[in-house]
């Protein structure tokens, strides 16, 4: 077995198992199969399953007592290797000298496991009314996929998933799942990178291409200038979307937003109390709704007066308070008058219509208290039931705008319902096939093609469904990693992003409010489906904030 003469120590290929089909002679061969024949039988003994591909090897040092057992192609156990319970590895896959691997573990092919790491896909109970020894142990798995390099001395805990191509540094503790092709390190493990930017190596920092240097470069920026991209916008003691524009109730709020975003603050040259005077004075006593500016008596067929439940709300959230009145147009809504409603949008023919009336409502009704009410449970209901369950969204494509409207329509309903409740989509699975297969369409993505809407639009619901879902989640990051090539090269200095993102004479070639505040929140969003988020050093805490506003429905 390539032990030392005396057969009472490991020998090299118990250390060096890599070289044991190449080096090793006969009769280690035949003793190694017949090594192998013996662990098979005593797991098929203990009702377990058992398979081991060609040219495996198996320390005769390792501890091994699993109940199921699976080794691909030229996978290895090395010495004082512990592993137990359900091990899973597939081609070319290696626990090094001095490896655990304990619990549910499943490795794709590729995957490289150094000495001395643990792979625990168990945990123990720790509730306080009973000592941990008594406790039941759980275990939710490790999965790691294909083509992943895990150093010496690192801790991979119970429930965590890491992506294809990862590399996890020597010593880290990796506690999140990491997506595909992250390079990371520390404790608790960070991703540091993206292993295809830049030419550096493990160790040797970062290179020049480096996405979450990007991203870094890309927020200093756009805080440095901040106070340009509003200043730019204000006239009086209010502000426009971009210069000549009229005057907006939400262009206030978006300035509002992008100074909490990159300034954690209001807007320089005016204080809180005054903006959050201004807002709550919007507000109609009567109804609860917010009107434009010189605009007629809100409604619930108003758009305008929908969005500034959000665009309002929200930019007093912001400045640390709230609405002066209950939105009551939607709040005394009976739940069968909800239903009517619902049920008479035009959601074949105008989807993104329809999510935005729903957004508004569902907004309405979260700024309420209590958060469960016949209004909420009525529009649950209503939503739970009415989702197709082919395609996931609430709405049909058509050969006009193929799946644009219905994607759109789903994002605005799902950001102030299922999103804005902390609740999961009905669909997850499906809602990522359509909106992947939007994604794809040329009448609305290119490389210079694709308005804050659209990609906001197909980003949200790729990264809410990841959240509960691993469906397809690298051919959206794909779409993610292309669109955030796109972004970081549009800052428009002095002046922020459009809304189409391009430059030119159009007002949506027009750098404004809008297309900035939108902008960021997408930038955070795409970067954040990449596993780099933290990178920008910002969190969308407005209309686009990522977090539920309420953990659910009671």
């Amino acid at each position: 077995m390539g032990r030392t003469d005396d057969e009472t120590r490991p020998g090299r290929y118990d250390h060096c198992p890599w070289e044991f089909w190449s080096g090793a002679d006969e009769e280690q061969r035949a003793g190694q199969l017949a090594h192998q024949e013996r662990l098979g039988e005593l797991i098929r003994a203990g009702g377990g399953a058992v398979s081991f591909g060609e040219r495996v090897f198996v320390s005769p040092w390792a501890g091994v007592h699993a109940g199921t057992l699976l080794m691909g192609d030229r996978s290895y156990i090395g010495a004082h290797a512990v592993v137990t319970d359900e091990v899973s590895m597939g081609r070319d896959c290696t626990l090094n000298p001095f490896t655990t691997a304990r619990g549910k573990v499943t490795m794709g092919d590729g995957v490289r496991v150094g000495a001395h790491t643990s792979l625990l896909g168990f945990n123990h109970g720790f509730a306080p009314d009973e000592p941990v020894h008594r406790q039941p142990l759980t275990s939710k798995g490790i999965v790691i996929g294909d083509d992943v390099w895990i150093g010496s001395h690192v801790v991979v805990v119970d429930g965590v998933s890491i992506g294809d191509h990862c590399v996890v540094g020597a010593g880290a503790v990796v506690t999140k799942d990491l997506p595909a092709w992250s390079v990371a390190a520390g404790s608790p493990a960070r991703r540091l990178r993206d292993r295809r930017d830049g030419a550096a190596s493990p160790g040797t920092g970062k290179g020049s291409g480096d996405l979450d240097t990007r991203l870094e470069r890309f927020a200093r920026r756009a805080r440095e200038q901040a106070a340009d991209v509003l200043d730019r916008c204000r006239t009086g003691d209010t502000w426009t979307d971009r210069p000549g524009a009229a005057p907006t109730v939400r262009a206030v709020c978006d300035a509002v937003e992008i100074a909490a975003l990159l300034l954690d603050g209001p807007p320089p040259g005016v204080r809180a109390g005054e903006l959050v005077e201004r807002l709550r004075a919007l507000q109609d006593p009567v109804t609860g709704l917010v009107p434009e500016y010189g605009g007629p008596a809100p409604s619930l067929d108003d758009d305008s007066a929908l969005y500034h439940i959000l665009s309002v709300g929200y930019a007093l959230g912001l400045l640390g308070s709230g609405f002066a009145h209950p939105v009551r147009a939607v709040t005394e809504l009976p739940a069968e008058g909800l239903v009517a409603r619902l049920d008479a949008l035009p959601w074949r023919t105008a989807a993104w219509r329809s999510g935005h009336w729903v957004d508004g409502v569902a907004t309405a009704l979260h700024h309420a208290s209590p958060s469960s009410s016949p209004g909420v449970e009525a529009l649950f209901g209503w939503l739970l039931t009415r989702a197709d369950p082919v395609h996931g969204m609430w709405g049909a494509p058509d050969a006009a705008e193929g799946w644009r409207q219905p994607v759109n329509g789903f994002y605005r309903t799902v950001r102030g319902s299922f999103a804005q409740f902390g609740l999961g989509v009905p669909y997850p699975e499906r809602t990522v096939d359509t909106v992947l297969a939007h994604s794809l369409d040329p009448r609305w993505f290119g490389p210079d093609r694709g308005t804050a809407c659209d990609v906001l639009d197909v980003i949200h619901p790729l990264w809410l469904c990841a959240r509960t879902t691993g469906h397809r989640v690298g051919e959206g990051r794909d779409w993610a990693r292309r669109q955030l090539e796109r972004v970081l090269t549009r800052w428009q200095d002095g002046r922020g992003f459009s809304f189409a993102l391009e430059a030119g004479g159009r007002p949506d070639r027009t750098a404004g409010l809008q297309g900035t505040e939108m902008w960021l929140a997408v930038t955070w969003l795409l970067a954040d489906h990449l596993g780099a988020g933290e990178a920008l050093g910002y969190r969308p805490r407005g209309v686009h904030r990522p977090e539920p506003a309420r953990t659910g429905v009671r």
